[in-house]
Order: structure tokens, then sequence, then C-alpha cells
């Protein structure tokens, strides 16, 4: 038996108080993380140890043992049958207010406490030394010993989506509590800071997507607006690099380095601000940043981009809300089945709807004068245009598409993958199939008029969706038949 060094710790204990047991994973958390950096600090500058250095996530368990019914408009926060179910947590720093609401759920609803305790998932060294700066892991090969032999390192086998992705096997008859285990959420993370270039603490509730840098600045100027109002309840405004500005006429430190999806984050005290996502063009980058914008369990998000639209009748500028998808972008296939349908969200719609409507100042039928509602294409060929346009024009016509774009299709399918509340408002920025292309002089003229109040219309239905109870927000649509108790 291969001898272990790990923190000594006490034995798991039952809690009837929220804010208890989430106190009670913090402090396990954190005894983790400093026995493992302390421990990886010293074989940085000894050597390898005799034994083997292990340190665990904490974890969250409650058992039922009655099939009373719940409140059954409630879509979360009750377990699905009597059973024992469990999940393991990282970073509950990050995620109390979240766990909190959670836990209370869980409290409010069975009457019975909840478990808190060491897991029995190690929590691999990477991820521990993660949240001290001044400690980096080194390549494999950099040091005199095998890494892995000492430590823990990620694992592919709890660093999966099976759970979100309907595919999870209870172990021992203990069923999952949360959609992610804490070693998908702490890879997650890891990726969130490398592809932004902002930390995870900087995310707020509400994640707008974007296709185009216009959006950025057209961001930063209407944030600077926000700060400047005393009643705007906005306190801070964070770029690339993690610089925050908390005052309309300070400086933002360039970024030495444009990330591959730069991210900005117009931030409330709660955490219900806006983040503001430059995806850039396809769906493999939108798939990357909603696979690990979900771990923090947003409220919303909506893909505020350009598209072609499809329709002689429209104009450059329209809008397109996307009632439904036709999805031939092929990254989700694996994960998502072309099969299962991604229905429009009623509460999403109404809200971008409504936000048109104020900020157009266009009111019911008259509306239709400068937004469209239908199926919008999502492919992952930019130019395909160009090909034999027989087979894909007969598929868009047979689709009733309004708009085509790289992005959206993936966007809701994750949302819907995740259980994510998601839409899509578009903007007509060309029109391919009756001449109207997107070139330079076009573009400038149309990015100058049309971006910033495309922007505000979705800051606007964020606003909306921001008041309204998250009860109602994440609702039983997206939930499938033995959905996990969390969130």
């Amino acid at each position: 038996m291969i001898a272990l060094d790990t923190p000594i710790t006490a034995a798991p204990e039952q809690f009837t108080d929220p804010a208890a047991a989430v106190a009670r994973l913090e402090a396990l958390y954190r005894q983790s993380v400093e026995f493992l950096c302390t421990r990886f600090t010293q074989v940085m500058a000894k050597g390898a140890p005799a034994a083997r250095i292990r340190a665990y996530y904490p974890e969250i368990r409650i058992t039922t043992t009655t099939h009373a019914h719940v409140d059954s408009r409630l879509s979360f926060g009750h377990v699905p049958a009597p059973g024992t179910y469990a999940a393991t947590i990282t970073r509950p720093d990050l995620f109390r207010n979240y766990l909190k609401q959670q836990i209370g759920l869980l409290l409010d609803n069975h009457g019975v406490p909840v478990t808190v305790g060491p897991s029995t998932t190690p929590m691999p060294v990477h991820f521990a030394v993660a949240n001290d700066a001044a400690i980096a892991v080194p390549q494999e090969g950099a040091t005199q010993f095998v890494l892995r032999d000492i430590f823990d390192v990620p694992d592919l086998n709890t660093t999966n989506d099976d759970i979100v992705n309907g595919t999870y096997q209870p172990a021992d008859g203990v069923g999952a509590l949360a959609p992610f285990t804490a070693q998908r959420v702490d890879y997650s993370l890891a990726r969130l800071s490398h592809y932004t270039a902002t930390d995870p603490e900087h995310f707020q509730n509400h994640v707008l997507f974007t296709n185009y840098q216009f959006y950025v600045s057209a961001f930063e100027e209407y944030a600077r607006a926000q700060l400047a109002d005393p009643n705007s309840g906005y306190s801070s405004f964070v770029s690339t690099g993690n610089a925050e500005i908390f005052a309309p006429d300070e400086a933002l430190e360039p970024a030495g380095k444009i990330p591959q999806m730069p991210a900005f984050h117009l931030k409330r005290p709660d955490g219900n601000g806006i983040t503001l996502v430059n995806i850039g063009v396809g769906p493999s980058n939108a798939k990357t940043a909603t696979d690990h914008i979900a771990v923090l369990r947003p409220h919303a998000w909506i893909m505020v981009g350009h598209c072609a639209g499809l329709r002689n009748t429209q104009a450059l500028g329209d809008f397109v809300l996307a009632h439904a998808y036709l999805r031939e972008d092929k990254v989700l296939d694996d994960d998502l089945p072309v099969w299962v349908p991604i229905p429009a969200l009623a509460e999403i719609q109404v809200a971008l709807e409504q936000a048109v409507a104020e900020l157009t100042q266009l009111q019911g039928y008259d509306l239709k004068r400068v937004m469209r509602t239908g199926t919008v294409a999502t492919l992952d060929n930019r130019n395909w245009e160009l090909r034999d346009q027989r087979g894909p024009v007969q598929r868009l016509s047979q689709s009733r598409a309004i708009g085509l774009d790289m992005e959206s299709g993936t966007i809701a399918a994750n949302g819907y993958r995740f259980r994510v509340p998601y839409g899509t408002l578009l903007c007509v920025s060309d029109k391919p199939l009756h001449g109207e292309l997107k070139l330079p002089g076009m573009a400038s003229d149309f990015y100058k008029t049309q971006v910033s109040r495309h922007l505000n219309i979705g800051i606007r239905a964020m606003e909306i969706l921001r008041t309204m109870p998250l009860e109602r927000l994440h609702s039983r649509k997206l939930r499938s038949f033995d959905e996990t108790p969390f969130l």
C-alpha cells in the first residue's frame, strides 16, 4: 500500500444553516489548497519525498427518504426521488452566494440536514496552486522526478460532461447533486482565465456574446456612462488583463496580449451586472466559450452579433429575433444530437422584443418594420455562398430561415445542454443572396449607425431579465427527467 501524506481533516458534519455549511466547505477547501501549495513548494526545493502527497476536494451531500412532492412549479432546489445525492465542490468562495441559495432551497424543501466533509476525489496539484500566483507547476520532464508519481494531476474520468449530457452513471447508488464535478469546474475556471484574459471572479450573471470588436468599444462607452451615474447600480468596469476602473474618467491599462476571446465586465456588487465576450467568428469559439462559462451558472446568455439576411424584404440594420435554429455547425453533434429541438424561451423572447420596442420607439405591428422573428441557420462554413447554391439555398428555404451566422445555433444549443437560459438577437449586416455583400465601405457605415443601438438593446434585455425571479427565468423547459437538485 502506497504511503500517503494527507492533511488531517475532521469527520463530516451536518448543517441546517446554509451559511454555516458553506463556511465549512470553504474551510475544508482552504485546508486542502494550503496543504498542497506548502508541500509542492517543499518538494520543488528539496526533491521527491518518500510518500505520495494527496489532498481532497470537499463534498456536500443530502439524503432523503420520502416520496413527498415539493412545489411542482420549481425546476430546481429539490431531489427527483428519495436517495443520497452528492457533489464535490471547488472554489466555494467564488460560488458562495450560489451555494447558499441552492443549499437553502434543499433545506426548505426537504427538511433534512446536509452533510459537509472531505470527499474521496483527489485535488489535482495544478488546480490547487492556481490559487497562488507565486507558484507555477513546471511542465512534464522539467523536474528530476515524475510529477504524477508524487501529486495528483487532472483526471478525465472526473473532468467531463457526463452529468449535463445525461450519460452519468451513479457510483454506489449516489446521485449527482450538481451539474458539474469539482475537477470539471476547476478545468473551466483555468480555461476562462486563459481564453478571456480576465479572472472568473469578474464574470457577471448576465452574459452577452458578440462576434465583432466594434461592440467592445460601444460597451466600454456605455460602461463609462453608467459609472458616471451614481444611481446606475454598477460599481466598476473590467477589461482584459483584469484592468479595473471605478470612475468614468479613469484610464484602462492596455492589454499586453490580446486573448482569443476577450471578456469585459460591467459589474454590480451582487454579481448581477453584464459581461460581454467577443467570441470572434465560428462555432468552435462559440462552443469553447459557453463550455467554460456554463460552470459559473449564469442566469442568461444572449447572442448579439451580425448575420446575413436571407429575405429580400429585409434591410441592412434590421433585427432578427431567433425563435428556432437550423443547426449545421456540427461542433455539438456528439453531445447534443441534431434531432434534439432547441426551443425558444418565452422569458428571453419577451425581454428582447420589449427592449427592441423601447429603443426603437416602435410598438406592435410597426415593430415588424425593423425586426423579424424566425429561424436562424448556423453554419460552419463562412464562405458557403461560393459553393453550388442549389443545395444550401434549398435547405435554408425549406427551414424558413431568415438569418444565417456561425455562432447563434451553437450558443443556443449549449445553453439548452447546460440549462442556461439563452436567446439570440442578430443584426442584418449583409444580404449575399440579393447582391448586398459586406464590403469595407458599406460595413463602416453600417457599424457607425447600428452597433451602439444593437448593443443597448441587448443590455436593456438583460436589465429586464435581472428583475425576473430566478424560479421563473430558470424554468422547467430546460430540465430533463431526473435533474440535479442544484441549478
